[in-house]
C-alpha cells in the first residue's frame, strides 16, 4: 500500500491512475476499504470511486467482493459498495445487478438511516445504466414510507429518491406518479427536502 494513502491530503487523482495500471496496489486498495483507519479507508473508497466512474471494468471482476460488502454489519462499508456498485451497472455485461435487486434494495429498510439515503440517491446511476429496470426501482422509491423508518427521517431518505428521479426524469413511464411524491415533500419537516422538492419541480416544470 502507498504510504501517503494514510495522509488526509493524499492526491487521489493520482493514486487512481496508478492502481489503474498496477494490479498489485488495485487489489491493496480494495482490501484497505475495509481498514479499521478511518482516513486510509476513506482515501481507498475515494480512489475505487474515481476507478468506478471511469474504468469500472477494472473492478467488475470483483463485483461479488462488493456484493458481499452490502451485507457488512459496518455501515461505511455498505456505503461504499452501494456506490461503487451503482457504477459498475455501467459495464454489467452479465446482468448481474438483476440478480441482487431484491438485497440492494432491501437496504432502504436498512438499520442505518444513512445507509437507505444511499441506496435512493445512488438509483438516479443505476436507471441510466439500466432503463429497463425503471419502473422497478422507481416503485420501490415511491414505497420509502413502508420502511421501518421515524416518520421525521424519513424525508431525508426521500431527497436522496428525488435527487435520483431528477437524473432519469425524461424517461419514467409515469411521470404524474412521481410529481405527486415530490409534492408531497414541499410541506415536509426537512427544510433541505422541501428545497430538493421545490427545485426539482421548477426545473421539469411542475
Amino acid at each position: 500500500m502507498l504510504p501517503e494513502m494514510k495522509d488526509k491530503e493524499v492526491d487521489i487523482k493520482s493514486v487512481a491512475k496508478k492502481a489503474s495500471a498496477d494490479r498489485g496496489l488495485l487489489l491493496e486498495i480494495l482490501d484497505g476499504l475495509t481498514s479499521k483507519e478511518e482516513t486510509l479507508r476513506y482515501n481507498c473508497h475515494k480512489v475505487l470511486m474515481l476507478i468506478s466512474e471511469a474504468n469500472g471494468e477494472l473492478l467488475y471482476p470483483k463485483w461479488d467482493y462488493f456484493v458481499e460488502l452490502l451485507s457488512s454489519d459496518n455501515s461505511y462499508r455498505k456505503m461504499s459498495a452501494i456506490q461503487i456498485i451503482a457504477n459498475l451497472t455501467k459495464v454489467d455485461a452479465e446482468n448481474r445487478f438483476e440478480k441482487i435487486v431484491d438485497k440492494y434494495y432491501g437496504l432502504l429498510d436498512d438499520k442505518s438511516m444513512i445507509v437507505a439515503i444511499y441506496v435512493a440517491a445512488s438509483s438516479g446511476v443505476i436507471v441510466r445504466a439500466k432503463p429497463q429496470l425503471e419502473r422497478e426501482i422507481t416503485n420501490r422509491l415511491l414505497d420509502i414510507d413502508k420502511t421501518h423508518h421515524p416518520e421525521g427521517r424519513k424525508p431525508l431518505i426521500k431527497a436522496g429518491a428525488i435527487e435520483a428521479f431528477d437524473k432519469y426524469f425524461p424517461e419514467v413511464a409515469d411521470k404524474e406518479r412521481i410529481i405527486a411524491f415530490v409534492k408531497e415533500q414541499r410541506n415536509c419537516d426537512s427544510p433541505k427536502t422541501r428545497k430538493i422538492a421545490q427545485d426539482f419541480l421548477r426545473k421539469w416544470n411542475r
